[in-house]
């Protein structure tokens, strides 16, 4: 099997391992079993697959962790590997697949705004697009201010 295949093939197990321990993994538990479903019936990848999360699921924060996370990383990484030796067209759409749980798969970022440059009197709102806001407060307000 070609190097950029065994590279694709441990990028896509980690991949997926990675997010079943996270609240993306029931949007992204249908792409997997799509993958997977036609080498032994759609019902018994997912049923593998939450197994599998259950006992990662289980053994977060234990000393068996790491040990459970590098078989089941192991056992996704045979499958792949089968998958792909049997269907070599599967390599694209694994591709797309790891390329799209990527991004599920960053740990989320840390985001810090302040805000300079004079006196702010109310809310203030960073943000992209933001529709129907409503403010209610009580107390200061310019009508109480004698500035």
């Amino acid at each position: 099997m070609e190097a950029e295949l065994v590279a694709l093939i441990g990028t896509g197990a980690t991949t997926v391992v990675g997010l079943m321990v996270t609240d993306a993994w029931g949007q992204v538990k249908q792409r997997v079993v799509g993958l997977f479903g036609s080498e032994t019936g759609a019902d018994g990848v997912a049923g593998e697959l939450e197994e599998s999360r259950a006992v990662l699921v289980a053994a977060d924060g234990t000393a068996a962790e790491d040990d459970l996370r590098s078989d089941v990383t192991a056992s996704v990484r045979l499958r792949l590997r089968r998958l792909l030796e049997e269907d070599p067209g599967a390599a694209e759409e694994l591709r797309r697949l790891v390329d799209e749980l990527a991004y599920a798969a960053r740990p989320p970022g840390t985001v810090h705004n302040s805000i300079t440059g004079g006196r702010q009197g109310g809310p203030v709102v960073q943000g992209h697009t933001f529709t129907r806001l409503t403010f209610r407060t009580t107390g200061d307000t310019a009508r109480d201010r004698t500035d």
